[in-house]
């Protein structure tokens, strides 16, 4: 009776080594850093290697002894489906990436947003093999970043929250951006203005925004963007009180389409409807197109972002280095100051008046 076959082991870093007489540290080099060997040492390695089957030194044990994943961690305000949908988070990813290409570095992506447990977010950060998080626009109270600040790695925020202890910032003027934008439509006459709103808080509230909204929302952007159109009208000599403020709790053109109805049926009076980003706005002017409403004859419409589909529709909005704050946030992250310290960056934007804005009527 034939003996049964012995499974042929499995080759490993130290009998590659042994078989080729070379140094255990010459194989890893093989993979690793490559600049190390002459191209005929290297690919007698490789060959010898994929003879045997060994696909290279084990990412987990190095991990283990060089205490660093190799990787960066990305907290997003959003669900992924939805950011990768989102024209503003794509381009900030993107710049993203493209420094931890260059670093060598993997990006590991982590959904915060809302309706999440604060013992998932703990799960989640905490299982996470990253060797520091860039955080992307999140409310200040998101489970998620609390996770993430409990882990006590090098981050870098991005647009909100602010000052949080320890953490670079990259962002731009949120309010000074807005203020521009309102200013350039009192200029043209409006007086009666509507804003839309992205969602203030993790709560769900699909509502015209009362005082006591606007005085404690969760996210940073959207206050600095509101307060800087109450900036305008209170220098115009105008009551910002008079402001109406509709907040949509998802981030679509749909909601932007509905929060528009809703704030001419509250104020029908409303020349000017500012949007607090452009995905919002489209869906404002889809609205509009639909109501027979002349823009911007009848009514003007503005966004925030510079998105290119915003930028093909002519819309009167402030475009913000998205591509530009990604790159800044991986360069903090893997390429820290030499003080050590915390860093601030503020971009600049560009306030770029398009076809969707125009005199008022009643001027």
């Amino acid at each position: 009776m034939p003996r049964p076959r012995q499974p042929r082991r499995q080759a490993t870093l130290a009998s590659l080594a042994a078989e080729l007489s070379i140094s255990r540290t010459t194989v890893s080099n093989a993979y690793n850093r490559p600049d190390q060997l002459s191209p005929e040492l290297r690919d007698r390695v490789l060959q010898a290697a994929k003879r045997r089957g060994y696909a290279g030194p084990d990412p987990l044990a190095r991990s283990l002894r060089t205490r660093k994943a190799g990787a960066v961690g990305l907290l997003l305000t959003e669900a992924l489906s939805y950011s990768f949908r989102d024209p503003a988070a794509m381009r900030f990813l993107s710049g993203l990436a493209e420094s931890c290409e260059t670093a060598g570095q993997g990006l590991l992506l982590i959904p915060a947003g809302p309706g999440r447990r604060e013992e998932d977010a703990a799960t989640v950060v905490q299982q996470a093999g990253v060797d520091g998080f860039v955080v992307y626009s999140v409310a200040d109270d998101d489970p998620y970043l609390a996770a993430v600040c409990e882990r006590h790695l090098p981050m870098v925020v991005c647009d909100q929250p602010r000052e949080v202890p320890g953490a670079s910032l990259v962002g731009i003027d949120d309010r000074g951006a807005m203020c521009d934008l309102a200013d350039y439509l009192i200029g043209l006459g409006h007086r009666d203005i509507g804003v839309l709103s992205m969602r203030l808080g993790r709560d769900r509230s699909d509502v015209l925004a009362d005082a006591e909204r606007l005085r404690s929302p969760n996210f940073h952007v959207q206050r600095e963007r509101i307060e800087g159109v109450r900036d305008a009208l209170s220098t115009a000599g105008l009551d910002p009180g008079r402001l109406t403020v509709v907040e949509r709790f998802e981030h679509t053109g749909k909601s932007g389409y509905s929060a528009a109805a809703e704030a001419l049926d509250v104020n029908p009076r409303i020349t000017a409807l500012v949007c607090t980003t452009d995905v919002l706005a489209l869906g404002a002017l889809d609205w509009a197109r639909r109501q027979g409403i002349d823009v911007p004859g009848q009514l003007s419409i503005t966004g925030f972002d510079g998105v290119d589909d915003a930028l093909r529709e002519g819309l009167t909005t402030v475009r913000q280095p998205q591509e530009e704050k990604g790159r800044r946030a991986g360069a903090l992250l893997l390429l820290p100051s030499r003080s050590g310290g915390a860093t601030v960056e503020m971009l600049r934007t560009e306030l770029l008046p398009g076809s969707t804005a125009g005199r008022s009527a009643k001027y």
